[in-house]
């Protein structure tokens, strides 16, 4: 088996931090939308008069998306990332 060579590992390193770019920039375009979304709930639960933190709903989606996780992310980081986006949409209601 031949080893690699440094030009080697360096385009290995290069074509994943492409790939890492590519998936940031989606991850930030779907986190936009997911936002403009949460917005439109916050509309409407303002129409009728509701809370704004729905802690049931909130625990209902962890529980989903932990089902879902195949790794290899970890649940406790799972649960720390999805806290924060879930956090960053209250807020953003509450300024409705």
């Amino acid at each position: 088996m031949r080893e690699e060579t440094q030009p080697d590992v360096s385009q290995k390193l290069r074509k994943h931090r492409r790939n890492l770019d590519l998936l940031d920039q989606k991850l930030l375009t779907l986190f936009n939308r997911r936002l403009r979304i949460s917005l439109e709930i916050g509309k409407i639960k303002k129409k009728m008069a509701r809370r704004v933190y729905d802690a049931e709903r909130e625990k209902e989606i962890l529980n989903r998306l932990k089902r879902k996780n195949k790794g290899p992310l970890k649940e406790s980081d799972l649960k720390r990332i999805f806290s924060m986006v879930m956090r960053i949409s209250r807020k953003s209601q509450m300024r409705l």
